[in-house]
């Protein structure tokens, strides 16, 4: 078990992120003692996901659902391919966006 701020320095992320995921309802099944958030492996893992996922770009809201389905086992793989889908072609529409950026930057003839 690991306390929040074990996990804050782990992941190099704030203590007050870590407390908005869980108040998002990231971390259901996180025991408390006295209060006290403590993080176990299961949420450990569930953190490195999280983190993979906001840096894809998606939204907290759908990181949840996400979350949620997988929670739900093997019967939601479609929807969680679908949602991987989705945000992959978003991603490959902002790298075209930003190479063309780059490519109208690095111009030789722009004068």
């Amino acid at each position: 078990m690991y306390t929040i701020g074990q996990v804050s320095e782990m992941f190099h992320l704030p203590v007050s992120t870590l407390r908005y995921y869980d108040k998002e309802g990231l971390f259901p099944e996180m025991e408390r003692q006295s209060g006290i958030r403590k993080f176990s492996g299961r949420e450990i893992e569930a953190l490195r996901v999280i983190e993979c996922l906001k840096a894809s770009g998606l939204e907290i809201r759908d990181i949840r659902q996400f979350m949620n389905w997988a929670a739900e086992g093997p019967s939601t793989y479609e929807k969680r391919k679908e949602l991987f889908e989705t945000r992959k072609s978003a991603v490959e529409k902002e790298i075209l966006r930003l190479q063309k950026t780059l490519d109208m930057l690095n111009c030789n003839d722009c004068n």
